[in-house]
């Protein structure tokens, strides 16, 4: 037997991709130049970081939980990986006499400092049952501070090999630090809808008593889950510094986990737990992205920018809650 089309639930699975087209329909008549070949890549490589870091804070969210660790222990990634990657006889090297390491041990070392950062906080979330806005709010001071004790200075000229995935154009056009995005969600949505580790985490937000009598060991996948939200962190770090070509204790993703929230909670990422779509998170990043490239370009103030995503961050939330409430 033939399935009939359901319209009603068509438009309820993707409204959020309705909602990005309508925004780039009306940027593109208000500003022509908003949709061109350059703007467009622009948008995307500005975007990408904060996507990465989204892609990785959505399953805390989805196991009902939160990370706010990710823009601080970004930074504290991108310097110190950003310090091996400097010359040996660089005056302001920040450890002189080291030299220059081969940018895929830098990068290994990176995520293991991150996988260890998000082991570390997972497992108190996990056996203190300290909840994790507290927990990822302690992780985030420390590791702001724990940068800023590293060096108190930016830490620049670093090797052209390092700024690779971060700042290259594929044939002096494509940035190629696109490319890991997408590589990025791709693996995400991977993890999440194909492996028994992202069944984990959906069975987790839902009910985790529920998938702890089911055979789930809960500990476990929560400190797997800030584990892959710091190797996130991790990876936007690195690509941060290279696309900047330094790394700032101070500014290095300073407030780059409130976007990376706001994109998971746009795109449809319940708070409640348990609910998830990884293409939906996507569609979260680049509404964000149309909307700040959309009013930069307009030459709106940036304290209305913030207004704007303000709003929709809290509709998105409302709306959210409205649709678990009619699910009860």
């Amino acid at each position: 037997m033939q399935k009939t089309f359901d319209k009603k639930k068509f438009l309820s699975q993707n409204s959020i991709w309705l909602v990005l087209i309508v925004l780039v329909i009306i940027m593109s008549i208000v500003q022509p130049s908003f949709f061109t070949i350059n703007n467009l890549l622009t948008l995307l490589s500005g975007e990408a970081v904060k996507g990465i870091m989204a892609f990785g804070v959505m399953f805390a969210i989805l196991s009902k939980g939160i990370d706010l660790t990710i823009g601080a222990s970004a930074a504290l990634v991108a310097c110190i990986t950003a310090s091996l990657v400097q010359p040996a006889d660089y005056a302001n090297a920040i450890l002189p006499g080291v030299g220059t390491l081969p940018a895929p041990v830098v990068i290994l070392i990176g995520l293991a400092l991150g996988a260890g950062i998000g082991a570390i906080y997972g497992a108190i979330i996990a056996y203190t049952k300290i909840p994790p806005f507290i927990a990822t709010l302690g992780a985030q001071l420390i590791c702001r501070a724990g940068a800023k004790m590293y060096t108190n200075r930016p830490v620049s000229n670093l090797s052209e090999e390092f700024r690779f995935l971060g700042s290259y154009r594929i044939g002096g056009v494509f940035p190629i630090i696109i490319i890991v995005f997408f590589v990025m969600f791709a693996i995400s949505a991977f993890l999440l809808t194909q492996t028994r580790f992202g069944k984990n985490v959906y069975a987790i937000g839902g009910n985790d008593q529920a998938a702890r009598v089911a055979g789930i060991n809960v500990e476990k996948n929560l400190i797997l889950v800030y584990v892959w939200c710091s190797l996130c962190a991790a990876i936007a770090g690195m690509l941060l510094a290279g696309r900047a070509g330094s790394a700032d204790p101070a500014n290095s993703g300073l407030n780059y986990e409130l976007d990376a929230i706001a994109a998971a909670t746009v795109g449809g990422t319940s708070h409640t737990g348990g609910i998830c779509r990884v293409s939906g998170v996507l569609a979260g990043i680049l509404i964000l992205g149309v909307i700040n490239n959309g009013l930069v370009m307009l030459k709106v103030d940036d304290n209305m920018t913030n207004i704007v995503k303000g709003i929709i961050i809290v509709g998105s939330v409302i709306l959210d809650m409205r649709k678990n409430a009619k699910r009860a």
